[in-house]
């Protein structure tokens, strides 16, 4: 197993401070601590050459856990092994086997050509030179970037920069890349770009670990996805076991001719009336069969327009999110 992570816990220690001037002067002498469980126990496995999606929302902990798997947090309890490591311990040794890529965070340096740091990798992580060569021109040619590298970072597109940082770090060969909203502000041909060479590199056995808010990415590159709310672990399964979180649940948009009727019943949630006579919602159809809800509007009104489809991946990652 190249990754095991047990029983993680992680509690912040902060100081509880007065909204008054006296009960903030009071503080001064007299703090009350206050402890906050990022992390309440969790504990996920990874084989090598998975490609994870990690997934939860703002203050669920997701941050905390990559900073602990990276090594940059200590765990309050728990145990974390990576390749035979403890991140946090094994800081130097393990860090030689990581690469990262965070999407608001550059490893290039803004004056220089991408060329230049790509050099800089290769005397940090003492690269030879031959086996440097034949990766930076692979990773080059792979992404596009052959007429790029030797421009100053500050002059190119932020598509053509985040193709520069993939390079940057993975130089090195890593085992594992932790990436951190790889895509973010990305048109869709960078987009598309990047996504497939993070799909080639993770057929030549580097895993990744993807954490983002852009759910295309999960849909393009997960096989897995684990999803983690309040510091607990909510979900963990392949893609297709995420859709079937939601049961036999269709989303619906529907057009009348005349006022819709009354939709407030078991297994029809509306979740977006643009009209009296146009409505989205989702149907349950163990509880509300797709024929009886077609009678149901035809009962007062005319059925215009009607469309049907699954639920998208953000239909589910929602009700993940609002059900702790």
């Amino acid at each position: 197993m190249l990754i095991t992570v047990e029983d993680l816990k992680k509690v912040y220690k902060s100081y509880q401070r007065g909204s008054s001037f006296g009960e903030t002067l009071k503080s001064l002498f007299v703090r009350k601590p206050i402890y906050i469980e990022a992390l309440k126990g969790i504990s996920f496995r990874i084989d090598q050459g998975e490609l994870v999606g990690f997934l939860g929302p703002n203050g669920a902990g997701k941050s905390t856990t990559l900073k602990i798997l990276t090594g940059i947090l200590y765990p309050s309890s728990g145990k974390v092994d990576i390749m035979g490591y403890t991140p946090w311990r094994d800081r130097k040794k393990y860090v030689a086997k990581i690469g990262a890529v965070f999407g608001q965070k550059s490893q290039l340096l803004w004056d220089i050509p991408p060329i230049d740091a790509f050099y800089l990798n290769k005397a940090i992580y003492a690269i030879p030179e031959r086996e440097f060569k034949r990766t930076m021109e692979y990773m080059v040619e792979l992404l596009d970037v052959e007429g790029q590298i030797r421009k100053p970072t500050r002059q190119l597109s932020l598509g053509e920069r985040m193709k520069c940082e993939f390079i940057m770090a993975m130089l090195h060969k890593p085992e594992i890349v932790f990436l951190d909203e790889p895509t973010i502000g990305l048109d869709v041909i960078a987009k598309d770009k990047i996504r497939k060479f993070i799909l080639k590199m993770n057929q030549r056995g580097v895993t990744f670990i993807l954490t983002t808010h852009d759910l295309g990415d999960i849909e393009h590159l997960a096989k897995r996805v684990i999803v983690i709310n309040h510091g607990e672990l909510v979900f963990d399964d392949a893609l297709p076991a995420l859709r079937r979180q939601l049961g036999e649940k269709k989303i619906i948009a529907v057009t009348t001719i005349h006022p819709l009727p009354a939709l407030d019943r078991p297994g029809i949630t509306v979740t977006n009336r643009i009209s009296t006579y146009q409505v989205e919602l989702e149907l349950d159809l163990t509880a509300f069969p797709l024929n009886e809800f077609i009678a149901l509007v035809n009962k007062s009104s005319t059925i215009r327009d009607l469309s049907l489809r699954e639920p998208q991946i953000e239909d589910v990652i929602k009700v993940l999110y609002q059900a702790r």
